[in-house]
């Protein structure tokens, strides 16, 4: 039968019409099922479930109506600071009117900070180093030392220092602005051109070690130390935080006449900061303190360590949270290796919450990789990074299911070169499925960053994606108050002030005008 051939038309017009019907209902299949996948996928996606108010909704609607605008203008400019290194990223950042919002909004609490990297640096230069009695010395590796002393420090014939310079005298005899430059520079990870400068992670954690190191003198000196910790909470409540846990080694502290403090004089100088910041500085709610030990370090010492803390938190538990081990993950030893140590409390059915640092390593497969396997065995309360999470399925499920959060930090993972474009975070497949976790900003005064909100603008326009809204945001900030490690009581009043405070919030960017 020929198609133009008339006695045909009525098998050929059956013919079509069982074609056009299969495609139909093809289409209709495929519509079904592709609305299906999207809204299974809409509920899975991280704070998908949080009901707005009437008022949130409109608060929701102008922020959007932004968030929407400001990426539009970055697909046509291909300037999306989430895809760009943190250093170049930062003056777009801080010109957006999204990063504006976040820094209005209420955060609730910080609960991955290390103490020596709290403060501005500026603050560092322009404050600590022009007190009395402050020296320095450059070891044979170039590396600034300092040291406050009275008398001044004897001149010194060692592998570290070979003279001690007073800072105000040098200061009188070469340009002060010139040098201060140059201590700021010291003092800070930020650089023009960060992908040469830190072409590989060695590079960068050498960097990040010499700054520790130059640090050190400066704020291990007592009055500078709690100067230190006070102006470090200044900036987080400055960025709407009022609550923090950090991480400390309880490094010794020293005097001007030599006299070294332990650790317990540590501990009751963070109580004595905090009693005087709530003196000033209404709102702010406390910190809690996650006593550190290095993971470079033997079973004997970090098993030593650990007792320490169980101690630690038996005399001080309004203040101690907890036991972590810090350090780099790739060069240092795996938790497995420390699990004579890392077992003593429950032995002695005692009960010490652990925030391992764990999985913040691009490395696949290795024993360091395998943290993130021991951090859950071992019962963590928090998981810090989590950068591999997303390679080890049956670690992610237990984790949800036992509602273990990750405590993500992306600019220092970014800084730190285990991501180089934000928006390919391991943290996006984690939300995506709506994976418990908090945000943090591990060492924002390297970083040139303050507080969480740099952070949070990084999560929330990188990270999550475009459709993540203020639902998003608003179960970030009552995780990071829900996952702290005070009790039910002290949770439920830390979550009534934050949410005094963030109604104020939500009434003027609902009241505001697009």
């Amino acid at each position: 039968m020929a198609a133009g051939d008339p006695s045909g038309w009525p098998a050929l017009f059956s013919l079509v019409l069982a074609v056009a019907i299969c495609f139909v209902s093809a289409n209709i299949f495929v519509d079904e099922e592709r609305n299906r996948l999207i809204v299974g996928e809409k509920y899975m996606r991280f704070g998908s479930l949080v009901v707005l108010t009437k008022q949130e909704k409109k608060a929701n609607r102008n922020l959007m109506a932004i968030k929407k605008a400001e990426i539009k203008e970055a697909m046509e400019t291909h300037q999306f600071p989430p895809s760009m290194h943190f250093f170049q990223a930062k003056r777009l950042i801080e010109d957006s009117e999204v990063f504006r919002i976040l820094r209005k909004m209420p955060k609730g609490a910080a609960l991955h900070i290390h103490e020596f990297s709290m403060a501005s640096v500026e603050w560092l230069v322009k404050n600590v180093t022009y007190r009395p009695h402050c020296y320095f010395c450059i070891t044979p590796k170039g590396l600034f030392q300092f040291k406050f002393a009275d008398p001044a420090p004897q001149k010194l014939r060692s592998r570290e220092c070979t003279e001690w310079v007073s800072l105000e005298d040098h200061r009188k005899k070469s340009n002060a602005s010139v040098f201060d430059k140059r201590l700021l520079s010291m003092f800070s990870m930020v650089t023009k051109n960060p992908h040469s400068i830190y072409p590989n992670q060695d590079a960068v954690r050498t960097e990040f070690q010499n700054i520790l190191f130059s640090m050190s003198g400066l704020v291990t000196h007592a009055p500078v130390f709690k100067d230190y910790i006070f102006q470090g909470l200044k900036e987080f409540h400055q960025d709407n935080v009022f609550f923090l846990e950090i991480r400390t080694r309880l490094s010794p502290v020293y005097e001007l006449n030599g006299t070294v403090h332990n650790g317990l004089w540590v501990v009751k100088a963070y109580q004595e900061v905090v009693k005087n910041f709530q003196k000033t500085h209404r709102g702010f709610m406390g910190l809690r303190l996650i006593f550190s030990d290095s993971r470079s370090r033997s079973v004997a010492i970090v098993a030593d360590s650990v007792r320490k803390a169980m101690g630690l938190q038996y005399h001080f538990p309004g203040i101690m949270a907890g036991f972590d081990l810090v350090g780099r993950e790739d060069t240092g030893r795996s938790l497995y290796s420390y699990r004579e140590a890392l077992t003593i409390p429950v032995k002695h059915r005692i009960k010490l919450p652990y925030f391992f640092h764990a999985g913040e390593t691009d490395w696949y497969g290795t024993s360091i990789d395998g943290n993130l396997v021991d951090a859950v065995i071992l019962n963590a309360t928090r998981i810090g990074h989590g950068f591999a999470l997303t390679k080890h399925p049956l670690v992610r499920v237990y984790s949800q299911e036992k509602d273990i959060p990750v405590e993500v930090c992306p600019i220092s993972n970014q800084v730190m070169k285990l991501v180089a474009d934000l928006r390919n975070h391991p943290a996006a497949s984690l939300m995506a499925s709506g994976h418990p976790m908090v945000i943090s900003s591990d060492h924002p005064a390297l970083f040139g960053a303050k507080g969480l909100s740099y952070d949070f603008y990084e999560v929330f326009m990188g990270i999550a994606g475009n459709k993540a809204d203020l639902r998003t945001l608003k179960l970030l900030v009552t995780n990071s108050i829900k996952y702290s490690s005070v009790v039910k009581s002290e949770k439920d009043f830390l979550m009534k002030v934050w949410w005094i405070k963030w109604n104020q919030f939500i009434e003027k960017l609902a009241q505001r005008r697009r």
